[in-house]
């Protein structure tokens, strides 16, 4: 393993070696901008390597140049499970102990009406949650080491990530040849491709190795055939299995061969293998896989997630490749990229291109309140190539989307469903950027079958499904062991339900409503519609949540606002999608009606005028916490948004108006901070607030945000860092998906209604700050199956266009620009509104 430092080594050692005497954007660069370069290699993998993936496969690439150290990702490659322990249950309670369960919930529940001010302590929850063990973590899968063996002194060095183009791309010159490495990862081929291309024929060694701090353990490395690296592995010992095949092309006179060398580790029985070709047009292919299936994750398949050794759909795959020449394979990767939803929506901040500063010298010199629309049109259409680069598999993007280099990277790489992961889809809908069927589908095939155990086992409820706030691939829907603020959030299938609501309601596609959307939707409200219990504290007969945390907040109590929004929302989805999915049971209809009615809707104000988080006006004004949960309804809900005092206003709180709502709001959001909290220093809680100010229609708020989110946690690679000054900290993405969000938010705002028969309010520019003097968007979708284009020059409107779907359901809209209502219609299919 010492193999794998001297490399890295020499990586640091080649980066200083590298003449720094390129002062503009290397040739081929996009003219408009539209990507990422450098001087010199990257050393530092967080901060400085730049992401290319298909969503099946990812890859970290630093630029390198006599060394290559490409860090490979496979979707799927866990530890933990199943695979480590074929008892493993998805951290859920066991039937045995249903009534040990009930008792634990119903003493929680009745110290909660009985203390003085409705909260417990957090150990008065573990009757409720569940060990942790074998819950397990994504992993990185390696490292691809490129090794050309050429001296001389390296000038002219470059390396840049074309976001038109998907690719990665390294040039410089050594010895007076002229050399050119291109890195991508297609998705039609799944598989990615590294050509290096030289003036005169050299040769190159490709070698494999897990790397120390990777973790896994050591695998075996073998010559499949003269041309073919095969890699085999577990995650774990025992583990889930997984494999890669390394093919290199013979094409342009080039050779190829493959040989034995020494072990990884002496002390284990590995075999060890390398590469070598000579040419001057030297490409590899690379494709991977595990035996993870999540069609194998229910109850008919004993819940194992495992399916098929992946070695004979890799070689079939890899087969498919060896004849197809590198410009073939570049040519179908183009033409996805062309094609693909990622480029169906463009956005003009009035942006200038800077192409003779390096991206890492941008975001250095970048200040907050200053900002630079250059830059922040760059993090834009970043978020949503990581987004497209990272979704478009089978599972959905996780914490660091799909690229991690550690076996157990911090958090587990897994899903947090409490901000994080729905941050990631924040601008998915209305960029038309179509990869949530991932997210759907990972929702339906491991929390439901899992998450009807949890309902039926900690909640003693017979109809529904539930899960908390830490996920893996694995079903592991129970309450974690810890502390309840994060662990107790039976309410995250509820938030994604926002998303799952959001795609019907913008493409209006009844097929896929009706097969998987409204489904899952159905069986979170037939859970949460048992768990809605009368407030035996102040004994008003409206219905709460007992016991809640408003997430990673202290206290444990009832009637979290950010829990009563989530559930009114939740309600409204089901009875407005329930013609639409053809349902009959009109018991649940009734139910859902009735429920919601008398249910507190999650709206308090409190005594220093603060929108109350907690039912119980019990808010601290200096409370800065990183999480703006009671906020949920003003971005990305609408119950504060949208407030409607006739259908909000019970007998358990006053009617207040739209406008003292709002105005709640907005002192909550004032006393939360900047995001800079001594809990946290993160970008997506700083995101969350950018956008949360826009929908209050503050531009200086919203811009000081987010200019304060990318001055303080974005590395010289635009990936977000989680703790700012800190050399290694890890990168999180939801601060990266999520930035789209926030500037969308800013630009176009179009909340959803309680109900149908309320118009659509469509507000053009309405946080639109003076730096983004004019502009324009193309392609953007909006609620109803509508699309809209508009431009702005001078700070104001000049023009826009409403298309209507032809599939588009008929929607009264009101179009506000600049405070005022410009247009008013009713949708008809086909229809086009000039604003």
């Amino acid at each position: 393993m010492s193999t794998m430092w001297t490399r890295r080594a020499a990586l640091a050692a080649q980066t200083l070696a590298v003449a720094r005497n390129v002062f503009a954007a290397p040739n081929g660069f996009p003219a408009s901008g539209n990507g990422l370069w450098y001087d010199a290699p990257g050393t530092n993998w967080g901060r400085e390597y730049l992401p290319i993936g298909n969503g099946y496969l990812a890859a970290m690439t630093p630029g390198g140049t006599t060394l290559e150290s490409t860090q490979l990702n496979l979707e799927s490659l866990w530890s933990g499970g199943p695979f480590e322990d074929s008892s493993y249950n998805g951290g859920n309670k066991i039937p045995d102990n249903r009534d040990s369960t009930r008792a634990a919930m119903a003493s929680i529940r009745s110290a909660i009406f009985a203390s003085e001010n409705g909260t417990i302590s957090d150990d008065q929850m573990g009757g409720l949650q569940s060990n942790t063990a074998h819950y397990g973590s994504y992993a990185g899968a390696g490292y691809l080491f490129t090794t050309l063996g050429t001296p001389g002194d390296i000038t002219e060095y470059a390396r840049w990530l074309d976001l038109d183009q998907d690719i990665a791309r390294t040039t410089w010159t050594q010895e007076g040849t002229d050399i050119n490495r291109t890195t991508f990862c297609s998705h039609p081929a799944q598989a990615c491709v590294q050509q290096t291309s030289l003036f005169t024929p050299q040769s190159i060694t490709y070698a494999f190795s897990v790397a120390p701090e990777t973790g896994l353990p050591p695998p075996n490395v073998t010559c499949l055939d003269d041309a073919t690296l095969q890699v085999r592995g577990l995650a774990g010992a025992p583990g889930m299995l997984y494999e890669i095949l390394f093919h290199a092309l013979s094409e342009g006179g080039s050779t190829v061969s493959c040989a034995s060398t020494g072990p990884f580790d002496t002390s284990a029985k590995t075999l060890n293998a390398t590469l070598s070709a000579f040419g001057t047009d030297l490409t590899i292919v690379w494709v991977g896989d595990t035996e993870y299936s999540m069609d194998a994750g229910d109850e008919a398949h004993n819940f194992s997630f495992r399916g098929d050794d992946p070695h004979d759909v890799l070689l079939s795959r890899i087969s498919s490749i060896q004849d197809v020449t590198f410009a073939k394979l570049l040519d179908e990767h183009l033409q996805d990229v062309a094609s693909s939803t990622l480029n169906a929506f463009t956005l003009d901040l009035g942006q200038t291109p800077q192409l003779n500063v390096t991206t890492a010298a941008l975001i250095d010199a970048y200040m907050t309140d200053e900002g630079n629309p250059y830059l922040e049109w760059l993090l834009f259409n970043y978020g949503r190539y990581l987004l497209w680069s990272s979704a478009r598999g089978r599972l959905p993007a996780n914490l660091q989307g799909k690229w991690a280099h550690l076996y157990a990277p911090q958090w587990g790489s897994d899903y947090h469903a409490n901000i994080n992961i729905q941050m990631n889809l924040w601008s998915a809908e209305m960029t038309g950027l179509d990869v949530t069927q991932s997210m759907f589908e990972y929702i339906e095939k491991t929390w439901v079958p899992r998450g009807k155990q949890t309902a039926q086992n900690l909640y003693n409820f017979k109809e529904g499904w539930a899960v908390h706030d830490e996920l893996n691939i694995f079903g592991h829907t129970g309450m974690k062991w810890g502390n309840p603020q994060a662990a107790n959030y039976p309410e995250a299938n509820a938030w994604m339900m926002i998303h799952v609501w959001d795609h019907f309601d913008y493409t209006n596609d009844v097929d896929w409503w009706k097969a998987q959307g409204y489904p899952l939707l159905k069986g979170t409200a037939q859970f949460h519609l048992q768990k809605l219990i009368e407030d035996q504290y102040f004994n008003d007969s409206s219905l709460i949540v007992a016991p809640c945390n408003s997430p990673e907040q202290q206290p444990v109590t009832f009637g979290c606002a950010h829990s009563q929004q989530l559930l009114w929302q939740l309600f409204n989805a089901a009875e407005k999608g329930y013609e639409a999915a053809g349902d009959d049971d009109v018991d649940f209809l009734d139910a859902i009606r009735t429920t919601r009615d008398t249910m507190d809707k999650g709206i308090h104000i409190g005594f220093w005028e603060q929108l109350q988080e907690w039912k119980v006006d019990m808010d601290d004004p200096d409370d800065t916490h990183r999480h703006l949960s009671h906020l949920i309804g003003l971005y990305p809900g609408y119950a504060i948004a949208s407030y409607n005092g006739s259908l909000q206003s019970t007998s358990s709180n006053a009617s207040y108006t739209r406008e003292q709502v709002l105005d709640a709001a907005r002192t909550s959001l004032t006393h939360r901070g900047d995001g800079a909290g001594p809990d946290a220093n993160a970008g997506w809680e700083k995101m969350w607030r950018a956008a949360a100010w826009a929908q209050l229609g503050d531009a200086d708020n919203f811009y000081h945000q987010l200019t304060y989110a990318i001055a303080t946690n974005f590395g010289p690679n635009l990936l977000s860092v989680y703790t700012p000054g800190v050399a290694n900290s890890t990168f999180q993405i939801d601060a990266n998906l999520g930035h789209p969000g926030a500037v969308l938010n800013a630009l176009i705002q179009v909340p959803d209604t309680a109900t149908s028969d309320e118009p659509l309010v469509v507000t053009l520019l309405p946080a639109k700050p003076e730096q983004w003097s004019s502009g324009a968007i193309t392609g953007a979708r909006l609620r109803g199956g509508t699309t809209i284009d508009l431009t702005w020059s001078g700070g104001k409107l000049e023009n826009s266009t409403i298309t209507v779907a032809e599939n588009a359901r008929a929607r009264d809209v009101r179009v506000v620009s600049g405070g005022q209502v410009v247009k008013e219609f009713r949708t008809e299919p086909g229809m086009v509104v000039d604003i």
